[in-house]
């Protein structure tokens, strides 16, 4: 007989939809007042989280639907693109003088196109074109995004992999993953971006903001799902090289550190003996719990797992996820980590179970929400990249998701069945005789 699986706390549903209904339906607590600018940021955590919860249509009447819907448009600019928050619009006021205050902005764009695709909008009022000729403007010669750009050309903001994911998704959201003109309007440089993601890979396997910096798993998440919206990830071992460019250059090292990424340090003033039995102390060592002394765990060798598979050692009760190496266990990296193992197709080398039972024990909070680490209170990044882990293991009752986008699967085959963008997909390579003499260059100011 197998044995009966442990106890454990569930996710408490109620507590969620209230938690996220909160959010949508009343002010958010002060705390968040430095957000104000990453408002469209939040619209986004707020109804796909609710969407996962399957309570969306439930939550909100087709006239307050509608009226999220407007409020988003407010944000786009007569030039393209969209601001992140209403704050920067000087409304009739706007002018040559003081434009360069209001500039379209790559996270804005990202976060305001995936907030209209959640809510079922059609996207016919986006101006798709106009933000396809910005986004070749965001590109810098490396091959690399920022966040903005000034009238003189400049591109402000970070060169990682952060920018470009949300230029590589906002591509996709309006073009798919064809490569070469689309609609009249040059293609972004692939090779040149896929070349950045190449150079920032570490030694160790993990992808950096830059090349020779420490490996991160956000920069690595940001930089898998990227490759996955250009079709350029690792191609099986089974099908034979076709010369494409591709990131993930030593495929078994990148899944052996997010693996790696797996931990038994909870919190910085962890129970467990970490440290006793290393050479390291507390006063040599900068992170010296990160240290795990095995003779603490009770060995499971040899004895069957839920599956009926030996235990090779020992098994943990709660596992938790870090972003970089001897750091202790956040319930944001439970995404960071598992998203890019999923886009990998090795979602199978992480134990999924210790890790749901750590976020569901352990930064579940009883008002809903997830915390950062355990005891904290819940925020809306942690809450909802909390929900898009236990989606994508798929053990409790949540909607399917998908983990490169960080909506529902739902609200993906929404935007797959628009009609306009099947069309245009049509153009793409080469069909449209306008796009193939136009170049960059004729699309300078």
């Amino acid at each position: 007989m197998a044995p009966t699986p442990p106890s454990e706390v569930p996710l408490n549903y109620p507590r969620h939809i209230k938690y996220w209904r909160r959010n949508l339906k009343t002010l958010l607590p002060h705390f968040y007042t430095s957000n104000d600018s990453n408002r469209m940021l939040l619209a986004l955590f707020t109804v796909s989280a609710l969407d996962i919860l399957g309570d969306l249509d439930s939550a909100l009447s087709a006239e307050e639907r509608q009226g999220h819907i407007d409020w988003v448009y407010r944000c786009q600019l007569p030039t393209g693109g969209f601001r992140p928050w209403p704050g920067s619009d000087f409304g009739p006021l706007s002018d040559d003088t003081n434009k360069r205050w209001d500039p379209p902005h790559i996270p804005g764009t990202f976060f305001a196109l995936l907030t209209l695709v959640v809510l079922g909008d059609d996207l016919q009022k986006v101006k798709r074109r106009e933000i396809l000729v910005w986004l070749l403007k965001m590109q810098r010669e490396e091959g690399g995004f920022g966040e903005t750009v000034s009238e003189d050309g400049f591109i402000h903001g970070g060169n990682d992999s952060r920018f470009g994911y949300m230029a590589t998704a906002i591509r996709w959201i309006l073009r798919g993953d064809l490569e070469g003109p689309c609609d009249g309007v040059p293609d972004i440089d692939v090779d040149g971006f896929v070349t950045c993601v190449r150079e920032a890979e570490s030694y160790d396997g993990g992808i950096s903001e830059a090349p020779y910096h420490e490996a991160h798993g956000g920069f690595t998440c940001c930089a898998v799902a990227a490759l996955s919206f250009l079709n350029r990830l690792p191609l099986p071992p089974t099908q034979k090289p076709d010369g494409v460019l591709r990131g993930v250059t030593d495929l078994p090292r990148t899944l052996k550190w997010l693996a790696s990424r797996q931990t038994a340090t909870l919190d910085g003033d962890d129970a467990l003996d970490t440290y006793t039995d290393e050479t390291d102390t507390s006063e040599t060592c900068h992170d010296a719990h990160s240290f795990i002394n095995i003779g603490t765990f009770v060995s499971k060798q040899g004895e069957l797992n839920m599956k009926g598979v030996p235990h090779a050692h020992f098994e943990l009760q709660w596992v938790g996820v870090n972003g970089r190496c001897n750091k202790v266990a956040d319930t944001c990296y439970a995404y960071w980590v598992s998203a890019p193992l999923k886009l990998l197709g090795h979602m199978d080398i992480i134990d999924q179970q210790p890790i749901r039972k750590w976020l569901l024990e352990k930064t579940q909070h009883i008002v809903g929400g997830f915390g950062k680490v355990t005891g904290d209170p819940p925020d809306m990044y942690h809450s909802f990249l909390g929900l898009m882990v236990l989606a994508m293991y798929g053990k409790d009752e949540l909607q399917k998701v998908d983990e490169a986008l960080c909506i529902t699967q739902r609200a993906k085959k929404h935007l797959e069945s628009l009609s306009w963008r099947r069309k245009i997909l049509e153009k793409v390579n080469g069909v449209d005789g306008m796009a193939n003499d136009m170049s960059r260059a004729d699309l300078e100011c």
